[in-house]
């Protein structure tokens, strides 16, 4: 009788196919999930032919549809803004505000936020719009 005795060597290589499974895997996931990460403001914007001031300092003023106001990406009631504006000028006297409003807010409620921002002292306001588009 042979007895057959198998010896198996050492295997001395780092086998890196499954680590190489789990980073594809981890980066698939990754591209996918990191655009969910940061979630905009929805808005329309109307659309226009021309341009507006390009300043040195700029702040961006969003009324969405819903009527909620934010000062960059900070919500602020419309009872605090004309302050915070205030507080804004008199930090940067050539502060630029841009004013993007949804084009479904009706058009007295746009108008009134304008006033506040021209009450608080600023200026330049110019109004973000969309670039027409000629077919």
């Amino acid at each position: 009788m042979m007895s057959s005795t198998r010896h198996r060597e050492m295997m001395s290589e780092i086998n890196i196919i499954p680590l190489v499974d789990v980073v594809l895997v981890l980066l698939i996931v990754f591209m996918i999930t990191a655009p969910l990460l940061y979630r905009g403001m929805d808005i329309k914007l109307p659309q226009a032919a021309t341009n507006s001031i390009k300043p040195s300092e700029r702040k961006v003023l969003t009324v969405e549809k819903s009527q909620r106001v934010y000062l960059d990406k900070e919500e602020v009631g419309l009872a605090r803004l004309e302050e915070r504006l205030r507080v804004l000028q008199a930090a940067s006297p050539d502060v630029a505000l841009y004013l993007r409003a949804d084009r479904d807010v009706p058009y007295g409620s746009v108008v009134h936020v304008m006033d506040l921002i021209k009450r608080a002292g600023i200026v330049k306001l110019g109004i973000v719009t969309e670039p027409l588009s000629i077919k």
